[in-house]
């Protein structure tokens, strides 16, 4: 048999010492790894959350680039249309004048073709007469040259149309230059 060695008790309190340090190092150790991943995870939310508005604000912005180029070609057209108006006003009135002579007959069947072909040319392009007598005068279509007294209208309704007005699909191309109806009794103020 091998005889025992006893250790004295000052050799058994280094030993746990130096295992208490050893515990307490590693515990330290683990507790600024459990802090470095919370703070890095944290870093990987933020990160992740700037590259989903980065996304995000892409999107937005192919999205309005496309209906800005869309918009751009549906209305490409806008500025010519506004002058070739003034083509058709003054076919409508050549129209209007030959049909009070009947000697301009084979004039006026052709400034009438001229007149339908441009009609459709503008209708094939989306810009479109719209009817306003008869209408509630509305300061966004019409402008109102003069106000008339006519029982056969409401008050505010449009009794007389002076020039067409013209819309390019949903856009108003030319306010119509309108009379309108004011029927209300006079104020004496």
């Amino acid at each position: 048999m091998t005889p025992v060695k006893k250790r004295h008790a000052s050799e058994h309190t280094d030993h746990e010492n130096q295992a208490e340090t050893t515990i307490e190092a590693s515990q330290n150790t683990e507790n600024d790894c459990r802090q470095l991943l919370s703070k890095r995870e944290e870093e990987l939310k933020e990160a992740q959350d700037r590259v989903l508005r980065l996304v995000a604000e892409l999107d937005n912005t192919r999205k309005r680039l496309e209906r800005e180029k869309s918009e751009g070609i549906s209305y490409a057209n806008e500025s010519i249309m506004r002058q070739l108006i003034e083509v058709i006003d003054n076919l409508e009135r050549a129209v209007e004048h030959g049909e009070k002579d009947e000697s301009c007959e084979g004039l006026l069947d052709g400034v009438r073709m001229t007149l339908k072909s441009f009609a459709d040319v503008f209708a094939r392009f989306g810009a479109t007469p719209f009817e306003s007598v008869g209408s509630i005068f509305d300061p966004n279509r019409h402008e109102a040259v003069f106000q008339e007294q006519n029982p056969d209208y409401p008050d505010m309704t449009v009794t007389r149309e002076l020039q067409k007005g013209y819309t390019l699909r949903d856009r108003l191309l030319r306010p119509a230059r309108v009379g309108v109806a004011r029927n209300a009794k006079e104020d004496n103020c």
